[in-house]
């Protein structure tokens, strides 16, 4: 595969997925292009692997609020699309890529926020179904989270039972952690041969000012009385989690961390603390989002011969320059020495600053329809004008 343009881009949120937005700037393009949507954990995530060759699984599970809802999954019988081994895992693993957003997230909430009770529950209720169904590495994309519990109702939801001090289980939600007790984990789901990844780039930890509940809890409806009780109650859990026989003993066995390391670790404040029980209880590793599921399509094999790669998201903000998916394009462009350009809804990013992320240019939408309205709700052919006006400027016809 020689001479073509690599398209990489992430959703435009609100207007287009991944894969929409790739269709549409290779069709404005009119030279060959190869078509890579790509995601960094958060929502669109399974959209973005489905495009690349993996089949959606789509189950009723809780969501946040306890009622049902229809939640997918990505799955692929080897989890290599590409036919080469993805990352340095072993190649034919049976792969799920489970996205919190689809069942746990803000865009699951019926009516207004919950911050103290929302549920990671139906989270685990997917991971349930893709072990049930045999597989051997589960992807964890995180954000978009609804819910602070710590990732008790994931835990929950795969057989753990979290009691208060007369052994009733605890109800939904990161406030009802305040009166737990202790920890039960003799029906945990048997992990045991699974590789367990987190595809995420919040580095923050469990607790305190940079915690969970400090700096997420807020944007999930959390008063600043709500973020006290709820740290607290992450803290209770880290605690408990510790001092409970079955999970220190597990976690003794294996030379991992005990759980209260495992709460300072970067990452465990990942979408409300759930990377603190993925890390706790499943023994995941973290690692940066973009990263991993780069190396997951193959990136690496399809940029080779590339003489362009052209990326993207919805607004090319100072929210891109840490860890979203157009730098992490770049980076990755970079080790082949292929230049990159991005296309966006809209920019705020200076031309030194998209060069000091490795990209060459930026064309947005508004530089077409300065209304930001009629961007988005004509995104897909402003797109095409977009893609055609960048294919010109450098000289791909």
């Amino acid at each position: 595969m020689v001479e073509h343009v690599l398209v990489a881009p992430d959703k435009f949120k609100g207007s287009l997925t991944a894969a929409e937005v790739a269709d549409r700037v290779s069709a404005g393009l009119g030279v060959p292009a190869v078509r890579l949507p790509v995601a960094d954990g958060g929502d669109g995530t399974v959209d973005a692997v489905v495009a690349c060759g993996f089949t959606r699984v789509t189950v009723e599970v809780t969501g946040p609020t306890g009622q049902p809802v229809q939640a997918s999954y990505a799955w692929h019988p080897t989890g290599t699309p590409t036919g080469t081994p993805a990352g340095d895992g072993p190649a034919g693993r049976p792969t799920a890529v489970v996205e919190l957003a689809e069942a746990s997230g803000l865009r699951r909430l019926p009516g207004g926020l919950e911050p103290l009770t929302a549920t990671s529950r139906g989270t685990g209720e997917l991971i349930a179904h893709a072990l049930g169904r045999g597989a051997r590495r589960i992807v964890l994309g995180l954000g978009g989270s609804a819910c602070t519990d710590g990732g008790a109702g994931m835990v929950q939801a795969l057989g753990a039972r979290l009691l208060d001090a007369n052994g009733d289980e605890l109800g939904p939600g990161g406030a009802a952690l305040t009166t737990l007790d202790r920890i039960d984990i003799a029906n945990l789901a048997d992990v045991s041969g699974v590789e367990f990844v987190v595809a995420s780039d919040v580095d923050n930890p469990l607790l305190g000012p940079h915690g969970a509940a400090a700096v997420y809890g807020p944007q999930k409806g959390a008063t600043p009385d709500d973020v006290r009780m709820l740290d607290a109650a992450l803290g209770r859990l880290a605690a408990v989690a510790t001092r409970t026989h079955g999970l220190a003993g597990a976690v003794e066995h294996d030379d991992r961390p005990r759980p209260m390391g495992v709460a300072g670790a970067p990452g465990a404040g990942a979408a409300g603390g759930v990377g603190f029980a993925a890390l706790a209880f499943l023994h995941a590793e973290i690692r940066p989002g973009i990263d991993y599921l780069l190396d997951l399509l193959g990136f690496g094999d399809l940029v080779r011969g590339a003489r362009l790669v052209i990326t993207g998201e919805g607004s090319l903000d100072e929210q891109s320059l840490r860890g979203k998916a157009p730098v992490g394009v770049a980076q990755a462009a970079a080790e082949a020495g292929v230049p990159v350009v991005a296309v966006c809804g809209r920019r705020t990013l200076t031309d030194a600053e998209l060069k000091a992320a490795g990209i060459e240019a930026a064309y947005a939408l508004t530089d077409l329809e300065p209304d930001p309205a009629r961007c988005m709700a004509d995104a897909g052919p402003l797109l095409e004008r977009l893609a055609a006006r960048l294919a010109a400027d450098r000289g791909l016809t």
